[in-house]
């Protein structure tokens, strides 16, 4: 099967909120393509390439670290990437859903972090 991609859009909070909210999804997804790592940026983003099967959501997520701020995340991917990333960052984090459109093949969540 092919590889699907993983699209996370992150405002709020900075470089190192940015950061955190990555790493507790590297357990699953593995390393992004690249790291937020622009520090004036109000948006970021990091990109996986989510096989499609994902790692186990269940699994606990990598130490993360706390957010200094609220963070608004949006995933976007496959059914099953979206869910999984979904899971994954509400273990992680106090989350709340903000809303969720879905596609024929993709779907997109927000979800708004908090410390």
């Amino acid at each position: 099967m092919s590889d699907t991609q993983l699209t996370v859009t992150l405002s709020g909070g900075g470089i190192d909120d940015a950061r955190a909210v990555v790493r507790a999804l590297e357990g699953v997804f593995g390393a992004p393509d690249d790291l937020p790592a622009d520090e004036r940026a109000t948006v970021r983003t990091a990109t996986f390439r989510a096989p499609d099967s994902p790692g186990t959501a269940g699994a606990p997520p990598a130490e993360t670290g706390r957010l200094s701020a609220p963070v608004t995340v949006t995933v976007q991917g496959s059914p099953q990437a979206v869910a999984a990333a979904s899971e994954t960052l509400s273990r992680a984090f106090s989350a709340r859903e903000e809303g969720a459109a879905s596609g024929d093949q993709e779907q997109e969540r927000q979800l708004l972090l908090e410390p």
